[in-house]
């Protein structure tokens, strides 16, 4: 007999469930009304006033102002309460690291960012140090009204040296770094720690639009191109957490390299420029558009459009995606163009076998990892992931 066994859910669970589904309801339609929640969930009216209260008395929801003008006694709607939680955030990238305080909301309170040359554990250990209190300070947020914190950053972070000119011997480091326990003994939070592209669809996942959408593939384009897997309408980071690390997959007919990271990478971009003779540090910088970046923009985005249209179709022959969501380090019109060529593209495939899908560009954008950390603790506590519902 398989020691996997389904179990059975007590009455604790399923009250757990219901709240997590009013709780989730609530999120995605701004704000709800008991009777609207009621018809949505499929709860009695009594057994939602008793969830409600209940959420209302932990202060995760807040009254709206009283609809008035219906039939009936005036209803008042109810809305997420923004200062239910805040949490710390830390994101670690290849190029920079950020710190954030975020709300229940997704909102970043405040937020401090260092730039180096390639990341090692000490200087990252330094920066949190240092930058702890400031960050705190900025947001008016005391040290004990953090619920917790969490990491956002690639989980190999000793990879792919050679593509952005780190020492291998430096970045090794990270290999028996335990970023999580060096934190713990810094602050005084609980700390989770989850790869930074599956971070970053997480939040378009719960903080943007998109609700009508089950399954789809998301692209976050940073210095290197990763990524994530949404499944019934929750994200689904695989047993190791690397779902959706579209960066080694193979792209066929491409000069420059066969992987996927070769091509749709902002390190490529940057490698043209610096070529160029153009400072690579400007794509970083989010006051500029790029325009100045001229015929080397245009070359990256047919470059990174048809290698990712690649991507696209592998994925689609593995799983029927519905949709393809693309969000980055970019500028609002460079994610647009992006999107447009990877369409373009897409009309030049063979779909032969697969469906196109739509593919629209992501609505968080560059902080999406850092509000994707928050989204790892509020996903874990308040929301419903239909991904692990039924597993032991």
């Amino acid at each position: 007999m398989s020691s996997k066994l389904q179990r059975g859910t007590n009455q604790v669970a399923m009250r757990d469930y219901n709240k997590r589904l009013l709780l989730q309801l609530v999120r995605r339609n701004g704000e709800m009304t008991k009777a609207e929640a009621t018809r949505a969930s499929g709860l009695s009216a009594n057994a939602t006033s008793v969830i409600f209260r209940a959420l209302e008395e932990s202060g995760l929801i807040v009254r709206g102002d009283r609809i008035l003008g219906r039939i009936g006694q005036p209803s008042t709607p109810m809305r997420i309460n923004p200062d239910a939680h805040k949490y710390v955030t830390l994101k670690i990238g290849r190029r920079s690291a950020e710190l954030a305080v975020v709300n229940f909301v997704g909102e970043i309170l405040s937020q401090v960012r260092e730039v180096y040359t390639y990341p090692v554990p000490t200087n990252v250990m330094d920066f949190v140090g240092r930058m702890m209190t400031p960050l705190l300070r900025s947001a008016r947020t005391p040290c004990n009204k953090v619920t917790a914190m969490a990491v956002a950053m690639p989980y190999e972070l000793w990879s792919w040296t050679d593509e952005f000119g780190a020492p291998q011997e430096e970045l090794q480091a990270w290999r028996d770094f335990d970023i999580a326990e060096s934190l713990a003994r810094k602050v005084p939070w609980s700390v989770s720690v989850e790869n930074d592209g599956t971070a970053a669809c997480r939040a378009e996942q719960i903080f943007g639009e998109h609700f009508e959408k089950q399954d789809w593939i998301y692209f976050f384009v940073g210095t290197f191109i990763g990524g994530g897997v949404v499944l019934n309408g929750s994200v689904f980071p695989g047993r190791r957490g690397n779902a959706g690390g579209f960066g080694p997959m193979r792209v066929p007919d491409m000069d420059g390299g066969d992987r996927l990271i070769d091509h749709a990478s902002l390190i490529v971009l940057k490698r043209s420029l610096e070529r160029a003779g153009i400072d690579p540090a400007k794509v970083d910088l989010e006051e500029t558009d790029w325009t100045e970046f001229g015929e080397h923009l245009e070359q990256w985005l047919t470059r990174a459009g048809k290698s990712m249209s690649h991507a696209v179709v592998s994925s689609l022959s593995i799983l029927d995606f519905d949709a393809v969501v693309i969000d980055g380090a970019l500028p609002s019109m460079v994610k647009r163009r992006l999107v447009d060529e990877v369409v373009r593209q897409l009309g030049l495939t063979d779909l032969q076998g697969v469906h196109m899908p739509a593919v629209e560009p992501g609505q968080i954008g560059r902080d999406a990892r850092l509000i994707g950390a928050a989204g790892l603790l509020i996903n874990r506590d308040y929301l419903l992931d239909q991904n692990t519902l039924m597993r032991v």
